[in-house]
């Protein structure tokens, strides 16, 4: 047999592990949330509660990859080799796929992603098969194909959308209802309760999602199934005395309720997802021993029909790979500020999302039968069922939501879940959980009017992209499949170098943009530190700033396309940056509003000026790019004088500003208000210069447009620099107990 089919399983192997590592930074979303959501407990904790979770379904997961096996084809139709190369497949397209969505920081589900990747390159194969078949035609493809599972698969993402939102914004309705946003009172009469229901659910989850595979058949769980609903009566009973207990102690029990259902999801998810990482690898292993032992590569492959369990050390390997990723994943943490953002209290911070017309149509459909309801319900229940849903941080956290709504979110998922498992039907944690979410955060009046447009707007990307998931995992399964099947090894080794390369560079190479600080984490710093960061990013802006400006005009001069590429990258990049800023600005507003107005009203200033100074340095280098991409003639002499000269001024300007901000000296204040006038004049006079080039047609069209568009944003650029300046200085000078380091004495 060929030693290439060695170096496929060392590689199936890799990917493995590659996909382990992209499986839980995107899944980690599904049970990390409500805990850090409701800041139940430390991120350490929390980490070791989920650990321990995973730990236990790893080693349980035990009989879980007929899945890759032969769920979605007829193993016992193909060949080793053709086997080898769907597998090899699939995990290419896997891995790219899940890598792309936690990049862009959504959520996604592992199932679908599995599932539809083995229905793209299995058709690929199945393809290749019944071509080189004269006896076979298209119509045959239904005998290689399981397509019941891709349709079930389909149908339950429909399903797990429209139930899980609708339940959790029931269920959250009627507990906010009960306890308000003041529960402190009523937690203490009906908390134990309350919490006994959920820490049923949740058990009932682990026992019958989490562990179903070690416990399936045994007296006890036959036992429950027979009496469920006195079972059920009986767990409650018992969880509510024991938590009634527990409070007795002054012990918060909304903390041991989330940690518990954290424990569980992310056991049910290490023991039922594990398949969706290692269980193409897996199989592919058992196929390469069997072919091994009977030294023929072309022998059909039904023996993979039989259900075997997986090595133990396969599984306790994986667990561990699982938890380190857990403890070192940045991009898992990306991805759970998707959901954070989109279910967080408050209006601030959900722009990103956007608008659009079905978002905005659906709003104003929301407000108009929210109006029609109120003309009927009497106002005195009105005014009663709106106290109950009056914003009050009590718990005085900073989280985005209450360990109530935490609680809600997690039990409102494990008795979903645990239901659709009882019945037998395919829903995906990650849909439950974060649909869940998002309805519990509607019914919480989380989506006020100044956010619900961008609120929808953020479901409908996430959702849109569950399906887009089906289509591109299939799709790029297709080809890849057609490719390494019809290609042989000159295609295989292109293609893994091409995944190599990707995977690397998304992982490793790619540099991180420089992250804003969030509403959390301006919570845990000082007005100080605030400021002082604001200061930093000031600095390194202008300098940015300074060396783009420069190396635009020059690359203009030399018509340097791939210079000025560059450069519209990185304006765009600090323009991102700083409209960032504005998204999280009232949060940090409130914060330097507590200890001083006049820090927050610099804060507001500076922010506004370092915005619209990017935005003028964009606009600069987007049309210089695409006047040279498009190979529109280059500026005359006359114009590349008159700019050189300008460029020297903005050079003085900005070197002096730049000294000025990192030394905190203001002595040369004046000089630069002088050297600025001077500018605005030689602007005015180079534009009246190239009119007069124009009228006289010296001039090239598309080369003045570009000359003009370059002077009129210098001339904003330079502007709103100044006024930067100007406000810092009138900050340092007048804040109230100034750090002396801050502000060198006045020569």
């Amino acid at each position: 047999m060929s030693e290439i089919y060695t170096v496929i399983v060392g590689i199936l192997g890799i990917l493995a592990i590659s996909g382990l590592f992209v499986g839980v930074t995107n899944d980690a979303v599904n049970f990390l949330n409500s805990a850090i959501g409701s800041k139940a407990a430390p991120m350490r904790t929390i980490l070791l509660v989920a650990s321990i979770g995973i730990i236990i379904g790893v080693v349980t997961s035990s009989g879980m990859m007929e899945v890759a096996r032969s769920g979605m084809f007829n193993p016992g139709l193909f060949t080793f080799h053709e086997v080898m190369m769907l597998y090899l497949g699939v995990m290419f397209a896997n891995i790219i796929l899940l890598d792309l969505y936690n990049s862009w920081g959504l959520p996604t589900s592992t199932t679908v992603s599995l599932i539809f990747c083995l229905l793209g390159s299995a058709i690929a194969v199945s393809i290749y098969k019944i071509s080189n078949t004269p006896d076979l035609g298209v119509g045959a493809l239904g005998q290689f194909i399981n397509t019941s599972r891709a349709m079930g698969i389909v149908s339950a993402i429909l399903l797990s959308v429209v139930i899980a939102f609708t339940c959790g914004t029931f269920v959250m309705y009627v507990s906010r209802t009960i306890f308000s946003f003041r529960y402190t009172l009523p937690f203490r009469r009906f908390g134990s309760m309350w919490c006994g229901a959920s820490l049923t659910a949740i058990v009932y989850f682990a026992v019958f999602k989490g562990l179903k595979s070690i416990l399936a058949g045994h007296d006890f769980v036959t036992m429950v199934d027979n009496h469920l609903l006195l079972s059920l009566l009986i767990c409650w009973v018992v969880c509510s005395l024991l938590l009634f207990f527990i409070q007795r102690f002054k012990i918060n029990i909304l903390r041991i309720t989330i940690l518990s259902g954290t424990f569980a999801l992310a056991l049910a998810f290490a023991g039922n997802d594990l398949v969706n990482f290692i269980g193409v690898p897996v199989a592919g292993f058992d196929a390469y021993s069997i072919a091994r032992h009977s030294g023929d590569s072309q022998m059909l492959m039904g023996v993979l029909n039989d259900n075997v369990p997986a090595n133990f050390l396969i599984l306790l390997a994986a667990g561990a790979i699982m938890i380190l990723t857990l403890w070192t994943s940045k991009k898992a943490m990306h991805v759970t500020e998707t959901e954070l953002s989109l279910s967080a209290q408050g209006d601030e911070g959900t722009e990103q999302y956007g608008s659009s017309v079905l978002s905005r149509t659906i709003v104003r459909a929301a407000l108009n039968i929210n109006a029609g309801i109120e003309r009927v319900i009497p106002p005195r229940v009105r005014a009663a069922i709106s106290r109950r849903f009056e914003y009050e941080d009590i718990e005085h956290s900073g989280a985005p939501y209450d360990m109530i709504r935490a609680t809600v979110n997690l039990t409102t998922s494990a008795m979903l879940i645990a239901i659709a498992t009882s019945l037998k039907l395919p829903l995906s944690t990650t849909y439950v959980c974060f649909m869940v979410a998002m309805g519990s955060s509607l019914a919480d009046r989380a989506w006020g009017r100044e956010s619900a447009v961008y609120r929808i707007s953020g479901v409908m990307t996430v959702v849109a992209g569950w399906f887009i998931t089906a289509l591109g995992g299939f799709l790029i399964a297709f080809v890849v499949g057609l490719a390494l099947i019809y290609g042989g090894t000159v295609a295989f080794v292109i293609v893994t170098l091409l995944c190599g390369y990707m995977l690397i560079h998304s992982n490793f190479l790619k540099k991180g943009k420089s992250a804003s600080p969030t509403a959390a984490n301006a919570d845990t710093r000082t007005n100080e530190d605030i400021i002082a960061s604001l200061r930093e990013e000031v600095c390194r802006t202008m300098e940015c700033a300074t060396k783009i400006y420069d190396r635009t005009l020059i690359a203009v001069f030399k018509e340097n396309r791939k210079v000025l590429r560059d450069m519209v990258k990185e304006s765009n990049d600090l323009f991102y940056q700083s409209r960032e800023r504005k998204y999280t600005l009232l949060p940090t507003l409130k914060k330097l509003q507590s200890g001083d107005v006049n820090t927050a009203h610099y804060y507001v200033q500076v922010v506004d000026y370092l915005n619209e100074m990017t935005k003028a340095l964009m606009h600069i280098t987007r049309p210089a790019f695409e006047h040279i991409d498009n190979n529109h003639e280059g500026l005359s002499k006359e114009q590349a004088k008159d700019l050189m000269s300008i460029n020297d001024d903005v050079e003085s300007i900005y070197r002096h500003i730049n000294q000025m901000l990192r030394d905190g000296d203001f002595t040369e204040i004046e000089m630069v208000l002088a050297l600025r006038d001077q500018l605005f004049e030689s602007i005015a006079e180079a534009i009246k210069s190239e009119l007069g080039r124009i009228n006289e047609a010296r001039s090239n069209t598309k080369a003045s447009m570009l000359y003009l568009t370059i002077l009129t944003e210098t001339k904003n650029m330079v502007l709103q620099s100044r006024n930067l300046l100007k406000s810092q200085q009138y900050f340092l000078k007048h804040r109230a107990g100034a750090p002396q380091r801050w502000i060198k004495p006045t020569k």
